[in-house]
């Protein structure tokens, strides 16, 4: 042990033990910019033990690496707030070398960084932190570790993942169930109309059919669009209860919103088409203006597959439709018609900010909507680098993990159409031959292993 005086010289990462937890060895890394030790748990649950409140959960004390499952249970001391989360506090013994101390850990159910542990700098004591070196109190080996935990493998680690939508038929759901169990997961379909969940900041709930899901590890949701509000709702619930979501509740709510989406791509400096938007008919002859008039798109808020998309070819007609809508109060926003394009877009398909694959979709003769459903013939294609580009920083401002970017040619260059939150499988797979399924498990696997 390095000693200056009677004072502990420790690196920014230790090994330790929590021997009343029964962990014989996690790393630490050494904070001292946290108010609170935290751990890194799993299906965290509440129960009440002697008229006290208890809290059971899961440790996975090993870096990138969920095959050890350590299964705890602990009085709750106090709750603290970590990173905009209220969480529990539990009181436990520290061995640090030759060091022991009963410090307070908050229970944390999303990650804080790499680390399971993050180790309050304060509670340590009289020690001196190197932050420039690591394990000055020793290193664990490999054999070390297989020998304090006994069934330490390497082997990639089973998982319970669950897909949330409601027709479990459709070929992109089949072929991620069929990728999941192929790596060895478990995963099962849950009808999101057939979910409930309760809320409570103790003993936070979510049933389907009787079972209760709260040990679920990952969730796909893959939320059509009239139960965007609900399903969006149960994926904030998982989210709550530090389930790792392939895509987040909040990217997906501001996917499906054409103007909201259009509004983010705008902040992020990314080309969009020239569009308009208002609720008062007074402006309407400014608004078909300002997008240089007829022909042009108008656009229903929350259409998806080319639904609710409209050309109008003329000034008359485009007032028309818009007074129509106005009148139902149906909101909408109006679109420059891109006509270079040719009635050809791209969809991209991006994964943690990698492309994926990517077609072209052209429309059918005498439509303008190039989207499948309409009758659009696809082919394989090689983005080029503005393309992949456009493509990837489209999906990284909304947060989405997983996204099917629609790219549209206009004479200014390439200009983002719509990002998607759960793109379809089917044609992008069959068009470019590549197992998309597959690459959205693997997604997950990096998450949590």
């Amino acid at each position: 042990m390095n000693t200056t005086s009677t004072r502990t010289i420790i690196g920014s990462e230790e090994w330790c033990s929590l021997p009343e937890l029964d962990v014989p060895a996690i790393k630490a890394h050494i904070n001292s910019c946290l108010s609170i030790s935290c751990l890194r748990v799993y299906n965290l649950q509440t129960f009440m033990q002697n008229d006290a409140l208890h809290v059971r959960y899961d440790i996975h004390p090993l870096q990138h690496n969920l095959s050890i499952r350590i299964r705890c249970q602990s009085l709750i001391t106090d709750r603290k707030q970590v990173n905009n989360t209220r969480c529990y506090v539990i009181q436990t013994h520290l061995q640090l070398g030759d060091i022991v101390k009963t410090v307070d850990i908050a229970l944390v159910t999303t990650d804080i960084n790499e680390f399971r542990f993050n180790l309050n700098a304060d509670a340590i004591g009289n020690c001196l932190i190197d932050l420039q070196r690591k394990c000055l109190l020793g290193k664990k080996k490999p054999q070390e570790l297989k020998d304090v935990y006994g069934n330490f493998s390497e082997q990639k680690t089973r998982l319970k993942i669950g897909i949330l939508a409601t027709n479990k038929n459709l070929y992109s759901h089949q072929r991620m169930i069929e990728a999941a169990q192929e790596r060895g997961h478990d995963i099962r379909f849950y009808n999101i109309e057939e979910c409930f969940f309760k809320l409570d900041s103790s003993a936070p709930e979510i049933h389907y059919r009787g079972e209760l899901l709260n040990e679920l590890n990952a969730i796909i949701p893959r939320i059509r669009p009239a139960l965007t509000f609900y399903g969006c709702a149960l994926t904030r619930q998982f989210e709550s209860m530090g389930i790792f979501s392939l895509n987040s509740a909040n990217a997906i709510s501001r996917s499906r919103d054409k103007l909201e989406s259009l509004q983010i791509l705008q902040k992020n400096g990314l080309a969009i088409p020239r569009s308009a938007f208002s609720s008062s008919q007074t402006h309407n002859q400014k608004l078909i203006e300002s997008v240089d008039g007829a022909p042009l798109i108008i656009k229903l808020l929350s259409g998806t597959q080319g639904q609710g998309v409209i050309l109008t070819d003329s000034h008359r007609s485009t007032e028309s439709v818009i007074e129509a809508f106005q009148t139902s109060k149906t909101p909408i926003l109006i679109q420059k018609f891109i006509k270079e394009s040719k009635g050809r877009d791209l969809r991209v398909f991006v994964i943690d900010g990698k492309v994926i694959a990517a077609m072209e979709r052209i429309a059918a003769e005498g439509e303008f909507r190039a989207n499948v459903h309409k009758g659009a013939s696809v082919r394989k294609i090689v983005l080029d680098e503005k393309e992949r580009l456009l493509a990837i920083q489209a999906a990284k401002s909304f947060d989405l993990h997983v996204a099917g970017v629609d790219i549209i040619h206009s004479e200014n260059g390439p200009m983002v159409l719509e990002v998607n939150s759960s793109p379809g499988l089917e044609g992008i797979e069959e068009t470019t031959d590549k197992d998309i399924a597959k690459a959205m498990i693997k997604a997950i696997e990096r998450r949590l292993n």
